[in-house]
């Protein structure tokens, strides 16, 4: 019996590794690409870290470009059965192409871990600003819904599900537009409202459908939007609360919580949105374009939110490509990927790249004797570190 635990566990593993050897050689040839490896790159500093993933920022050798490059551990992949999930991630970033979701520019893997190599978003994320600011006021948070909407309309015309949704998820470009990262959780070849079966996503922001297990599609998107609608603008979720069983329990039968500033249209809107059952649901019938043509969107020019011509309410001073400003201190204060770990990747290091490793090493052991003497409120000092760093690398 264990014997073939081990042979459905490799198997499991060894189709993991085929999917993504036909996917490279397809990228390679359709690209006229050399390969990419994780020797590609230098490696700069942490800024992000979910569950079975990490995320670096980290500077392309050959022409300077700045990239946030996720790694994924395949063995943990594979004992917590998220291979279809990642996989999912990866088909989708290949294919979509919209403004407001974050592009993939290359994939690769070594022996132990997947990486996806993605746009970096120097101003953080939305949960970043609403920790900072606490709330929004209508017009901000109208600026950012309505980008998410847009982003929604292009899923769903490709018959794809986010699932996600949530401020941590919601990155902000240099410009101060945002744009949807993370798809682990994302469904393809959803053409109807139960096509979906999977309990999933972040319990705070699951629809009714998904809780009680009924089959859900497009409209479970529509529900997350009203959610996090009413929290930018109060700064807490409709239906929050400590104990999970009462959490779903107020999701499934319970009213949102009433609040003053959340009047007339805007009410009106979000009782659209979270309307627990999703045949009728603001959205369920025409999409995208119920939620557009609502009144409290009435004063919003698409065409110039389009054209970037809105000025965002926030829009991230940077210094250069590698500011690290806007990132969250708990992320950047985390371990980056040692040269033990790279040297161990399976990919073939060139001596220069191997002595550029240790300099690498025994830099940060310099560096963090330094942040050692420095109070963690000073996070200028970490900023500040890491453009010296890149700056030397660059030289290099």
């Amino acid at each position: 019996m264990q014997d073939d635990v081990n042979k459905l566990d490799l198997d499991c593993y060894n189709s993991l590794d085929l999917e993504y050897l036909r996917f490279l050689k397809h990228e390679e040839k359709k690209d006229k690409i050399p390969q990419i490896s994780l020797d590609s790159f230098n490696l700069l500093t942490i800024i992000g870290q979910g569950n079975y993933a990490k995320v670096s920022l980290v500077c392309k050798k050959d022409d300077g470009q700045v990239y946030a490059l996720k790694a994924l551990k395949k063995k943990y992949l594979q004992v917590n059965n998220q291979i279809n999930q990642v996989l999912t991630e990866r088909n989708i970033l290949q294919t979509v192409n919209n403004k407001y979701i974050v592009k993939m520019k290359y994939a690769f893997q070594d022996k132990k871990k997947l990486f996806f190599v993605l746009e970096f978003c120097p101003g953080g994320d939305l949960f970043t600003l609403l920790q900072t600011k606490e709330y929004l006021n209508e017009k901000q948070t109208k600026f950012y819904a309505a980008q998410i909407i847009k982003a929604f309309e292009y899923l769903h015309s490709y018959n794809i599900i986010y699932r996600d949704l949530k401020p941590e998820n919601v990155l902000i470009d240099s410009e101060g537009y945002i744009k949807l990262t993370d798809f682990g959780l994302s469904k393809m070849d959803i053409t109807h409202e139960k096509a979906a079966i999977s309990f999933c996503g972040t319990p705070e922001y699951l629809s009714p459908e998904i809780i009680l297990q009924q089959g859900h599609g497009k409209a479970s998107d529509w529900w997350t939007l009203g959610n996090i609608i009413y929290e930018m603008i109060i700064g807490t979720l409709p239906f929050y609360d400590i104990n999970r069983y009462v959490l779903f329990e107020n999701i499934k039968t319970k009213p949102f919580k009433e609040h003053e500033k959340i009047q007339g249209n805007l009410k009106n809107l979000i009782e659209g949105l979270l309307q627990k059952n999703p045949e009728k649901r603001l959205g369920s019938i025409n999409g995208a374009q119920d939620i557009i043509n609502h009144p409290w969107f009435s004063d919003l020019n698409w065409d110039h939110l389009r054209e970037r011509i809105i000025q965002p309410p926030f829009k991230p001073k940077l210094e250069n490509s590698v500011d690290v400003s806007y990132i969250a201190q708990e992320f950047l204060e985390l371990p980056i990927f040692s040269p033990e770990e790279s040297l161990q990747s399976g990919q073939s290091l060139g001596i220069q790249s191997f002595f550029l490793y240790i300099q690498i090493f025994f830099f940060y052991i310099f560096l963090f004797k330094i942040l050692h003497l420095i109070h963690k409120k000073n996070s200028i000092f970490r900023v500040i570190i890491i453009q010296i760093q890149f700056l030397i690398i660059k030289k290099k």
